[in-house]
């Protein structure tokens, strides 16, 4: 059946979300490192240029446990401690840091980045519509943000080359499941060329 109307119906309504690019996710031994996830860090970079050159806004996830580890949770039977308050481990990783304009969500507890965060309300209050969603990992907070954000009407543009799973095969399932009714799996440039977001000057 073809669809009734095109999935994004106002490019500039658009946010670029950057999950978790924190150093416990990307640095050589880190506890949950995703394997080709600091590879991505240059062109998430360039890309996150071009969305505030087109004006839209950037806005970064960061995942937050309090060093007791007492907001852990069920989280401690499926991974190790990482992203503790006050470590380096929580920090966003160097060659991405958040500009000026940009938004950072701390305090992320849970894997989806809207549960107990005020990701929502910077949203909506932006006018936001449209997500381009980058970030790690593609199959645990990547995926369950994007959940959250279709069941709340936003329409997600996942980037299948700026987004890295806990292992290849997580990544591509994760991509397979997301485009069936949460979103559409899209290339860099091809969501750019959606959303009208500008390519830059060779550096």
């Amino acid at each position: 059946m073809e669809p009734r109307e095109r999935f994004i119906r106002t490019p500039e309504a658009t946010a670029l979300l950057v999950i978790d690019m924190q150093n416990d996710f990307l640095l050589p031994g880190s506890p949950v490192a995703a394997p080709g996830g600091l590879e991505l860090v240059p062109t998430m970079s360039r890309l996150a240029r071009r969305a505030r050159r087109a004006g839209a806004p950037v806005v970064f996830t960061q995942e937050a446990h309090r060093p007791d580890g007492s907001d852990f949770g069920i989280e401690a039977f499926f991974e190790p401690m990482h992203c503790v308050e006050g470590g380096t481990g929580i920090q966003i990783v160097d060659g991405l840091a958040p500009g000026p304009s940009d938004v950072v969500i701390s305090g992320k507890r849970r894997y989806d980045a809207f549960l107990g965060t005020d990701l929502d309300t910077v949203l909506r209050l932006r006018g936001i519509e449209n997500l381009v969603v980058v970030g790690v990992c593609t199959d645990v907070c990547v995926s369950a943000t994007v959940q959250h954000a279709r069941n709340l009407d936003y329409r997600c543009l996942v980037l299948r080359d700026a987004t890295a799973g806990t292992s290849p095969q997580r990544h591509e399932a994760a991509l397979l499941c997301l485009e069936h009714v949460f979103a559409r799996v899209e290339t860099i440039e091809g969501a750019c060329k959606i959303v009208g977001w500008p390519d830059l000057e060779p550096d």
